[in-house]
């Protein structure tokens, strides 16, 4: 008979939820959230569902892009005084495009323990699904929302010679593949939204044939966009 887990030690806690289907919530996600002192979160409503319908309280400590200066400090006094503190995104892995990177250094500059708690990620969902190259790839997180640093950052991508995976809102994504098919109409891409949800789709072509296929449809939910590689793209002889 399996031994038991040993009762969690204190610390902060990077604990990867869901993205869109609960049944993806790990073993031992669900241990930790159970067994730990308070959980901080972007979003205290959000994880608040996520932990009814996991059938666990625990308190619940808001920490995102407003106060994570401060709430940093103050997370890692906690886990420095003895308690085990779970950090979660509102949905996926923290600290991939969000503010769990400050708790991250506060913890390591008070020698306090940081222990990841793996799971699901759009990130790696999105790439793995894509049909583009996986040996090798960056991740950039959301682009500047408009202007020139925005122009400047999508030529820089498409001069990558790995595959790019990016963010974007619903309401900007059409516009960004439409500045990809304006560069290079011939790159390789995937978009890929809600990813493990009910409307679940992964759309691949090359830019000029997605932009098309975009200009009429009513993006919704949640993005990640994926470039291939700038030697994917068909070049005229």
């Amino acid at each position: 008979m399996a031994k038991p887990p040993p009762p969690l030690s204190p610390g902060v806690y990077l604990v990867a939820t869901p993205i869109g289907n609960l049944e993806d919530i790990t073993e031992r996600a669900r241990r930790v959230l159970e067994e730990c002192d308070l959980i901080a979160c972007e979003d205290t409503r959000h994880t608040g569902r996520l932990l009814s319908r996991l059938g666990i309280k625990k308190p619940l400590v808001s920490y995102h892009e407003h106060n994570e200066a401060r709430r940093a400090g103050e997370l890692a006094g906690r886990a420095l005084g003895g308690e085990r503190v779970a950090v979660v995104s509102d949905a996926g892995t923290p600290g991939v495009s969000d503010p769990a990177y400050r708790v991250v250094r506060a913890a390591i500059e008070a020698d306090v323990q940081v222990v990841p708690v793996p799971g699901p990620s759009s990130v790696l969902a999105a790439l793995t699904a894509s049909g583009l190259p996986t040996d090798s790839f960056v991740f950039e997180g959301f682009l500047p929302p408009k202007g020139r640093r925005r122009l400047q950052k999508i030529e820089a991508l498409l001069d990558e010679e790995r595959t790019v995976v990016v963010f974007e809102s619903p309401h900007r994504v059409t516009r960004l593949v439409s500045e990809i098919a304006d560069l290079a109409p011939a790159r390789p891409l995937a978009l890929a939204r809600e990813i493990t949800k009910l409307h679940e789709e992964i759309l691949r072509d090359e830019a000029q044939g997605l932009a098309d296929a975009l200009r009429d449809k009513r993006i919704k939910g949640e993005c990640v966009l994926l470039i291939g590689p700038k030697r994917m793209e068909k070049t005229e002889d």
